[in-house]
């Protein structure tokens, strides 16, 4: 009687999982939720910060969400600080070091990748040693050079000393040598050049890795405050991470809803552009093996 009574018990107890659910599962769905919302906090007391009056905002005990929701924030921003400009300035560092990178670190890791000359294993190993160094190492001396070329406040002066990068050429040439050589030596047969083979083989095979690397370059040099803070000793010739330093309130108190709204600035191109590629990046990343 026992042994005929234990399936129909499995079959209830199955048809209550499926009724409630596994148990399991919702433990980890909650614990999934409670990490997200720990992960996305700072990024809501950013927004939520950015619409408060200054007295909400200094007011004890914090609350997060505003009571009186306003756009006095923005405005102060744009009058407080060339914003606009601060904006333009952004693009044109972050985009300039992001297209220059990828131009000279794509023709040096082809020639690591795929040509044989003398001192190249040195060469790739010296490389990948000053990965080790720490730029801040190099900073004094790289602007006593922009100095000397009467750089400061120029793009030139941002752009030129970060238009190639180590790790972006490691990355590249690891990518190019996963790719098989016969492609190389099936265009070299037909009498193309070597730059024929880097521009319409090498190339077009590589875009997963040179969109990897793009973003990352973009996305490190748009956020980076270090560098443009050297480099830029005009307000006009800053970028936005280096203009919200400049933000002072009186007696030097900083105005904390004036900066969280020119940071909720600065991160809108990041998302709105992660937005547009996120499919292409995810596959970018899957197919480039990048962990």
């Amino acid at each position: 009687m026992t042994a005929l009574t234990r399936p129909g018990v499995r079959l209830a107890r199955r048809a209550t999982t499926r009724r409630h659910g596994d148990p399991g599962r919702w433990i980890f769905f909650a614990g999934f939720l409670i990490v997200t919302f720990a992960l996305m906090l700072p990024v809501i007391i950013i927004v939520l910060t950015a619409f408060k009056p200054a007295s909400e905002v200094n007011a004890f005990p914090p609350t997060l969400a505003p009571h009186q929701w306003t756009l006095d924030n923005f405005r102060a921003i744009f009058s407080e600080l060339p914003f606009g400009r601060l904006i333009a300035n952004s693009f044109g560092f972050a985009g300039g070091v992001t297209v220059f990178a990828l131009a000279f670190d794509s023709l040096a890791a082809y020639a690591l990748a795929r040509l044989d000359f003398r001192g190249s294993r040195i060469l790739l190993i010296v490389i990948i040693a000053s990965l080790m160094i720490p730029f801040q190492a190099t900073l004094i001396p790289i602007y006593q050079l922009v100095s000397q070329l009467g750089w400061v406040n120029t793009f030139a002066g941002l752009i030129a000393p970060r238009a190639a990068d180590a790790f972006g050429i490691f990355f590249l040439r690891q990518f190019f040598v996963s790719l098989p050589r016969d492609l190389d030596n099936a265009a070299r047969i037909d009498g193309a050049s070597e730059w024929r083979v880097f521009r319409s083989v090498v190339l077009p095979n590589a875009v997963p890795a040179l969109l990897t690397l793009g973003i990352f370059t973009f996305v490190n040099n748009w956020n980076d405050l270090l560098w443009p803070l050297v480099f830029t000793t005009d307000q006009k010739m800053g970028t936005i991470t280096s203009g919200l330093t400049l933000l002072t309130g009186p007696g030097g108190i900083i105005p904390q809803g004036v900066m969280m709204a020119g940071a909720l600035i600065a991160v809108l191109p990041l998302a709105i552009m992660f937005l547009l590629v996120q499919r292409r990046f995810i596959e970018s990343v899957a197919s480039t093996g990048l962990k």
